[in-house]
């Protein structure tokens, strides 16, 4: 099954395309999509996806990469129930907008995410590319983290970290995913009209409290 996931499907521009980065093209496209509906397949989808990810990274030599994906397999898991019950009362979790600390809590842990793994990957490995890896690796960590709680800002982490992969994965020959992450810039900005119009309908349709009543002259 390895063998063939990293066999060749077709040619692009004198690089090869294995099955591996096609079906991950596949269901990357169909896991955002799902994401920006709210959708809670999207968690059963984007395991699939990492996973044939993983295969692709770690062949590429994007080893944090491809390190990352058993994380995302993890919060995956971990998305996938809290969508269903993180809600209040255990009921569906809706969106909502990331409080100030929470931001500096993110901010603290990707500075030390990114240092952390581009010393690794400086000296540990030999990876051509050790800071563009850690800093998307750190950004799609904090993002995923966000999207687990539906929180509407970690779409702008996804398109911060689309950014960087895009030229990135065009470096390393990844033609048909760098081209796929084309896909996923325009479905996050989708993603982000969508969410923050969600909490314009909630914000909306909740009644507002009435305020005391007047003091007679």
């Amino acid at each position: 099954m390895l063998d063939w996931l990293t066999g060749t499907a077709f040619t692009v521009l004198g690089a090869g395309t294995t099955w591996a980065e096609l079906l991950g093209f596949v269901t990357g496209v169909v896991n955002v999509w799902l994401v920006t509906r709210q959708h809670i397949a999207n968690w059963p989808v984007g395991i699939a996806n990492v996973l044939l990810l993983m295969v692709l990274f770690w062949t590429a030599g994007l080893y944090a990469d491809a390190g990352l994906q058993l994380v995302y397999v993890a919060l995956g898991v971990y998305g996938w129930w809290h969508w269903l019950v993180g809600g209040e009362r255990r009921s569906r979790l809706t969106v909502t907008r990331t409080r100030r600390r929470e931001w500096w809590a993110l901010g603290a842990a990707g500075v030390l995410l990114t240092a952390g793994l581009w010393v690794l990957l400086d000296r540990a490995t030999d990876s051509t590319v050790p800071l563009a890896d850690a800093v998307t690796t750190a950004l799609s960590l904090l993002a995923t983290y966000g999207q687990t709680r539906k929180l509407v800002e970690s779409w702008w982490l996804w398109i911060a970290a689309d950014l960087i992969y895009i030229p990135l994965y065009a470096y390393k020959g990844l033609w048909l995913t760098g081209s796929l992450y084309l896909i996923f810039l325009a479905l996050c900005v989708v993603g982000l009209r969508a969410w923050r119009a969600d909490l314009r309908r909630r914000a909306a349709a909740t009644p507002v409290p009435p305020g005391p009543a007047p003091v007679a002259a």
